[in-house]
């Protein structure tokens, strides 16, 4: 049978086995068996669970279960509604301050607890409630959630950099850092956008109450001022965790620890900031936590296993060899070839997780690229931004449900139509990354640059 023919039938069983509705794992993993039973050596069915092992047997992949339960210490603690809370009053003279106060606080929660579910029902829990209580349409503050939450992928510790650096083979350290300006950038797009649209449902508010003098001042136009007592009340509980996040930082960072190590102390760390502060340390306090660390760390790993054994299935039947060698020989422009590549992630995002877009299209996507002379950390970023798109657009928009979850009034196209505005400030946010690869090459350019001289 030809490559193109083999090719053609495993993409036709694909789409066919994930469209039946199984789960994504047993779906990448059951087309992987069936071509390895009909078109391999029948020796190669004996050594899967062997393969799959080795695949998974990586230290950079330990760090995923440790990075999941510092998230679940943290999210499933009072930390993000005192961190809102925080910051909350801090901006509270700020024109859409308190909108801005969700954005950095899913920023600051996500790179905290690395989870963008976790991150928008944490923030969003009180977020929501609050921004409709003083004025803000609810599909504003459906996308402002929303939309914070993605940063969870991008800011680091983050899964998706994780799994990318395994299968990309690049250093998780510079990943890492090649995120955080990105990120940093992306939260600027954001509360500018937040502040924007804030004044302009402020000035529809005062229109329409001097068109009709005498009735009830409109919540969004209704101030509040917290003094510097109250302000100063929040500290103690919400420095640790930054403190936390600080030293996290520095240990991977400066050397001190591997990334696993890193992830293990920070769960340590964790749970003592949160029995400490929050005196949850009894086995009724801490069993939710360890349970949605099991589940998600073993539905995770189960989801990276079976990809990679059918990225490996793809690689012995010399398909994503002749995918990539078919790419390369239609010499397309470097730009043209990342826009294809990048539309390809947008559109495997209306049906598939980040996970298990990094794993199944890494073997044919990333030898074009770094043919064409792309750097793969950058790419790495641009990859993980536009992932963040599938997070909050249909019909898989994860986020889009956590939201209708946490506020189930709100109809689901008012939540979609909230979230619009910020999909193209991420997509430009790309255009801009295109034009500008330093935002996200600089900081690791430098602190690795000086540690290898140190070295």
């Amino acid at each position: 049978m030809s490559i193109l023919l083999l090719g053609s039938l495993f993409v036709a069983v694909t789409l066919f086995v994930m469209f039946s509705g199984i789960p994504i794992a047993f779906a990448l993993g059951t087309v992987a068996l069936i071509f390895m039973a009909c078109f391999m050596p029948a020796a190669s069915l004996d050594i899967v669970t062997q393969n799959v092992y080795e695949e998974m047997a990586s230290i950079t992949l330990l760090s995923i279960p440790l990075f999941i339960l510092k998230g679940a210490a943290i999210g499933r603690s009072r930390a993000g509604q005192d961190l809102y809370g925080a910051l909350h009053a801090w901006l509270g003279k700020v024109p859409g301050g308190l909108g801005v106060a969700n954005v950095l606080a899913c920023a600051l929660f996500a790179a905290m607890a690395g989870s963008s579910p976790a991150t928008c029902s944490a923030i969003g829990s009180a977020g929501i409630p609050e921004m409709r209580k003083r004025g803000y349409s609810p599909g504003f503050a459906a996308g402002i959630i929303a939309a914070g939450g993605t940063l969870g992928i991008l800011l680091p510790p983050s899964i998706t950099m994780i799994l990318y650096a395994v299968a990309a083979e690049q250093s998780l350290g510079r990943l890492f850092l090649a995120g955080i300006g990105p990120g940093v950038m992306l939260v600027a797009l954001f509360s500018a956008y937040t502040v924007w649209q804030f004044r302009r449902q402020y000035s529809e508010a005062l229109v329409e109450m001097k068109a009709s003098p005498g009735t009830i001042t409109p919540a969004i136009l209704q101030t509040e001022s917290y003094t510097l007592e109250q302000k100063l009340s929040y500290l103690p509980r919400v420095l640790p965790f930054l403190l936390l996040l600080t030293g996290v930082m520095v240990a991977l960072y400066g050397g001190f620890a591997t990334p696993s190590e890193t992830a293990g102390l920070g769960a340590v760390l964790a749970f003592v900031l949160i029995a400490g502060i929050y005196r949850l340390w009894r086995v009724r306090d801490l069993k939710p936590m360890f349970e949605a660390t099991i589940k998600e760390s073993t539905m995770l790993m189960f989801i990276i296993g079976m990809s990679l054994l059918f990225s490996n299935v793809m690689s012995d039947l010399h398909l994503s060899q002749s995918a990539a060698e078919w790419i390369v020989a239609l010499n397309p422009s470097r730009w043209v070839l990342l826009a294809a590549v990048l539309l390809l992630v947008i559109v495997l995002g209306f049906f598939l997780p980040p996970v298990s877009i990094i794993l199944m299209t890494a073997p044919i996507i990333l030898p074009p690229l770094r043919a064409a002379g792309f750097d793969l950390v950058w790419f790495g970023v641009v990859m993980t931004i536009v992932m963040e798109t599938g997070l909050i657009h249909p019909p898989v928009g994860l986020n889009i449900f956590v939201i209708k979850n946490i506020a189930p009034d709100i109809p689901l196209s008012e939540i979609i139509w909230g979230i619009v505005p910020f999909v193209i400030i991420m997509l430009l946010s790309v255009v801009v990354l295109c034009f500008l690869p330093q935002i996200a090459t600089g900081l690791p350019d430098a602190v690795m640059g000086v540690l290898a001289t140190k070295h």
